[in-house]
């Protein structure tokens, strides 16, 4: 369920960009990564774990955190360039797309310290971002970051993964939301936003949270 609902986010992010509701489509690969950051771990608290569900995870991936913000960078800026802004943005689920096959069969991706090459979850999220932060961010810094995403996800740059920073796990993630929340608060414009955000937000933080005081009762007991 939690794999589904990150792939129809990416979904309804690609409706909201193509009505031109930028910022709701940004928001929603936002909520994406709370989604795609819970499944797995849930899954495994369930014993509920599958093979399929592994494979149907990197398909949502592709469209939440390639096709959709591909979509919302070409809507925000590439559109100038017609058919070539077009096909320069849908370079980025190839590369992604591409990623995420190498990384299903690299034996290297059970690594506790780092990731070969950027992860299209992180990728996604940072164009998302910066779609929603771009009234302060020139065009041309939108361009660069795009780039350089579309090669660091296919790169064989060592990443590090922060598994084991003493902080709870997808810890910044958590940080940019609530950052986020609150420069939309600070706006004035939550109206603006999916009503979702400020319900998966509080569960989001909750989980996180309960998954932080678990894992330090449990290092206490050990």
């Amino acid at each position: 369920m939690f794999t589904i609902g990150n792939l129809y986010c990416g979904f309804l992010s690609i409706g909201f960009a193509a009505y031109g509701q930028f910022n709701n489509a940004a928001i929603l690969i936002l909520i994406g990564m709370m989604l795609d950051s819970m499944d797995g771990r849930l899954a495994r608290m369930l014993k509920a774990d599958s093979s399929l569900g592994k494979e149907l995870d990197s398909l949502a991936d592709v469209v939440t955190f390639g096709v959709a913000p591909s979509f919302l960078v070409y809507y925000t800026y590439f559109y100038q360039f017609e058919l070539l802004g077009l096909m320069v943005a849908g370079l980025f689920p190839l590369f992604g797309a591409y990623r995420l096959a190498r990384f299903n069969i690299s034996s290297d991706k059970t690594s506790l310290n780092y990731f070969i090459g950027v992860p299209i979850t992180a990728a996604g999220g940072i164009l998302a971002l910066l779609t929603l932060f771009g009234d302060s961010i020139p065009n041309i810094i939108t361009t660069v970051v795009f780039t350089g995403l579309c090669f660091l996800m296919v790169s064989r740059i060592r990443i590090p993964s922060l598994k084991e920073v003493p902080l709870p796990k997808y810890g910044t993630i958590v940080t940019l939301f609530i950052g986020c929340l609150l420069y939309v608060i600070y706006r004035g414009t939550y109206a603006q936003f999916p009503y979702l955000i400020y319900i998966a937000t509080p569960l989001y933080i909750t989980y996180v949270a309960y998954r932080f005081v678990k894992g330090k009762n449990k290092k206490e007991v050990d």
